[in-house]
Order: C-alpha cells, then structure tokens, then sequence
C-alpha cells in the first residue's frame, strides 16, 4: 500500500534551532500613579468598536489601576530579535515598550541586558532597540522579502505568548495586504500560525530562515488564538528600521494632497475606463504641489513608476519614497494623462503645517444676486454675507451654498447636507445657482448620467461626490 503524500514541512526542529538565539524576550518596566495624575501615566486611546488591538489595551491598561494613590511599577512582556549581533540592534513593536522607563531584553538561556530606545514609529508600530553587544555572543537574523511569499506559504512564528519563553509555531500564509484600521499604512500579512499575545514584536520566518513579517495583531473575542494573526511585512519594516537606526526618527516623502478613493461613479464621471487611482480632493497649503502642478480634481495613476491601484497605495508608495527626491506623477486631468515632476518635501514637516492649514479658495464676488435654485434634490442659493453668516462658512470658500436637502433625495444619498458648498460641478467652477442649473443641463446634453460635485465644508476641507442626474 503506497503511503500517503506529505502534507507541509516534515520538521522544523532544524530550522528552529537555528533561529531560536536570535529571538528574544522584552520585558518593560513603567512607574504608574494609581491617581492617574503623574506625568507618567499613559491615557486609554479610543479605539473603534471591534478593533483587534481592544482586548490587549484593555488588559494593558485595567492593570495599571489599584486601590489607593500609590505609586506602583508596572511590568509587560513582548518579543523581539536582533538583526545586528555586532552592534546589538533589537526590533520589536512600539506598544510593547510605550512609555516604558526601563526596557530590558531576555535571551533563552536566562541571562539579560539592559537595552536604549534607538527609534520608535507609531505609525508603523515598529521600535529599535540596542543593547550591549560586548557583553554577549549574539546570533542575528536577516530580512527576507516579503513580496515573494504566495498564499499557502509555509511560514514560522517564533516569539513568547503569555511571557512563557521562546515558542515555535507553524502556519502559512493567508492572505496579504489587508487593512485592520490599526494605522496610515496597514498593509498585513495575515497568518494562521499561532500568534497569541506576548508574540507582538516577533518574527514571521519564511522557510529560509529569513525575517519576511513582524508579528503585531491578533483579531480574537477570547485574546488567544483563533487562526488569523497580522504580521508588519519586511518589505515595509526594513525602510522604517534603517530610518530609525541612522536618524532615530522616521524621514518620510510627502507630496502634499489630500485624496479620496475613486469609485465607479467618479470614474464615469472623468472619463476613466477603470476606478483606479487616488482622487485628489485638497491641496496642502505650502506643500511641494501648493504650486498648481496638481489639482483638486486630478487622480493620481502612477507614482515614480509605481502603479496607483487604489487610493491606500498612494500614501505608503510616498513614505517610502526619500525626502528631496524629484518624482515623476501621473494624473487624470479632464479625461487626458499628464505627467509632472514633484519634489518631496518631508511627511513629519507637513504635519506641522496641518495643524493650521486654512483650505484655500477664491473670495466670492461682491454684490452677487441672491439667486436660488433646486436641482438633484438641493435648495441653492449665493454665497453672500448673509449665507455665510447664516451656516457660519468661511471667508475663504468659494462657491454655491447648499440651503437644504431633500430626504430619499440623489444628493441626501451621498451624505450631502446643508452648509456645505458647492465649489466646482464636472471639474469647473460655479459661483451662482444659475451656472449650476446650466452646468447639469449641458452634461445631460452630452449623455452623462452622473455629475461629479467638489464640495467645501464650512471651514474649506474638500471632498467630491457623484450625484445621480435622474
């Protein structure tokens, strides 16, 4: 009787060996006010309901409470592994050490070393770590890619659940790029090898040994593992580590627009064959295209060469991409590509600028006539002083105001509500509910059965919508 086939590796007991020194341990210290009032203390985020993180931070935080003023030294445990035995670089999660005042790293056989906090990136959840690399042989491990692992690649957890030590489990690949909400950049490894908590910070091994995703995520209602774990993928964690290991902080490109997904409607709307790329919906004031290269209303199809499937391409392809770099863009505009060339400016600068970015536009014609008019459902009227003092809109936004909104409406479907602005309809702009009654008029005329609206909330933040022309 012939035996049956082989069904995954036969062993891992080789390759586990190999790789079980270069994992280690995090142990994290904190002192805590029991109060809640010392400098110390680490707020509760808000979490949306049903996030995978809710049960980590649950119990990371319920045990931070006690029963009197106290103070009181809280300890927590993760994973990690060196990636440089010659100078001691440790990688781990950012949750695991947040807000930790000592952080130190465990090894297999027992002993342990002190280490600094080289670098951390919220973003990514990624932290570097050093240690002593005088003081101990240390075995490292290196990075593998993560672009070739297929779905129902075997792959191999290595980590410490549950602050038992070094734990070896197998699994594969079950999916890739997905998004779990945890941040600007999700783009995971989904696995079903065992990833319970304590495992945050360790690696994913390809069958080669080699590091091709950082475990980080668990989604389960118990906290132990049901089979679907998320792992920070090389290809994205390697250009983070080098950042925070040469400059202790991340340097992320930054283009400078703010976007929206481009769905089928907006598609039609443009004159796309595809709903692909990302709709850019705002112009960052001061940023590298605050200087009419792009546009609101352009979609973005290709970034230095990289294709812009969909609109969560768009931000991770920029952050990898080096500061001061010139690029080349290319951008549906009114139905016709167009390539520019863009400098980057740098993300973490243009943060700044955000925080008192005012949306821009041009001021309203003085003595407009307060015309009115209905259309797809909306109440129109001139953007005079009335208007604006009326639903409180900025001087700075230009356009028609929306009065009212019909309910069951096209344009109550889209979410449209009064006080908003229409600012451009099919790419140009309106200023008088006349020129919207005639804009509507000529794109049925030309056979359109939607009409692509940029709309400007009362502060001038810009989003478009297709509204049905029934």
């Amino acid at each position: 009787m012939q035996a049956p086939a082989m069904r995954g590796p036969a062993s891992v007991a080789d390759l586990a060996e190999g790789l079980l020194g270069a994992v280690v341990n995090i142990s994290t210290s904190q002192n805590m006010d029991r109060s809640g009032g010392g400098s110390g203390q680490v707020p509760m985020p808000q979490l949306p309901e049903g996030s995978p993180f809710q049960d980590f931070f649950d119990e990371f935080f319920n045990n931070r409470r006690g029963n009197d003023g106290s103070p009181r030294q809280v300890q927590s445990l993760g994973s990690g592994f060196i990636i440089d035995a010659d100078e001691g670089i440790v990688v781990t999660n950012n949750h695991v050490i947040e807000g930790a005042d000592q952080i130190a790293v465990n090894f297999s056989d027992g002993s342990k070393l002190n280490a600094e906090l080289v670098g951390k990136d919220p973003k990514t959840d990624l932290a570097v770590l050093k240690i002593d690399a005088t003081k101990k042989k240390l075995t490292a491990v290196k990075f593998g890619d993560s672009n070739a692992m297929r779905i129902g690649d075997w792959v191999m957890a290595i980590g410490n659940p549950f602050g038992l030590g070094g734990s070896v489990t197998v699994g594969i690949v079950s999916a890739r790029n997905r998004e779990i909400g945890s941040g600007p950049y999700d783009d995971y490894i989904q696995t079903d090898a065992a990833i319970n908590r304590g495992n945050s910070g360790g690696p994913l091994f390809n069958m080669n040994g080699e590091v091709i995703g950082i475990n980080t995520a668990i989604i389960s209602p118990t906290g132990g593992s049901i089979g679907i774990g998320f792992s920070i993928p090389s290809e994205l964690a390697v250009s983070v580590i080098n950042q925070l290991r040469e400059f202790g902080e991340t340097r992320r490109g930054w283009l400078g627009v703010r976007i929206q997904e481009v769905t089928d409607e907006i598609a039609e709307s443009l004159g796309m064959d595809s709903a692909n790329g990302a709709l850019v919906s705002g112009i960052m004031e001061g940023g590298p295209v605050d200087n009419g290269l792009i546009e609101p209303g352009d979609v973005i199809i290709r970034f230095d060469g990289k294709e812009i499937d969909d609109m969560h391409d768009l931000p991770r392809i920029v952050a990898e991409s080096p500061v001061g770099k010139e690029v080349d863009v290319v951008i549906v505009r009114k139905g016709e590509e167009q390539t520019v060339k863009v400098k980057l400016g740098r993300l973490e600068d243009g943060e700044k600028l955000a925080e008192t970015e005012t949306a821009g536009g041009q001021p309203s014609e003085e003595g407009a006539p307060a015309e009115v008019a209905k259309v797809l459902g909306m109440s129109l009227a001139a953007l005079d002083e009335e208007t604006r003092s009326q639903f409180g809109i900025s001087k700075d936004v230009s356009g028609v105001v929306i009065t009212e909104v019909a309910p069951g409406s096209p344009a109550a479907e889209k979410g449209v509500a009064a006080g908003e602005v229409v600012a451009e309809i099919a790419q140009e702009a309106v200023s008088s509910p006349q020129q919207m009654v005639e804009r509507l008029e000529a794109l049925k005329k030309q056979g359109r059965k939607n009409a692509l609206l940029m709309l400007a909330s009362k502060t001038g933040e810009l989003r478009f919508v297709t509204i049905r022309m029934d």
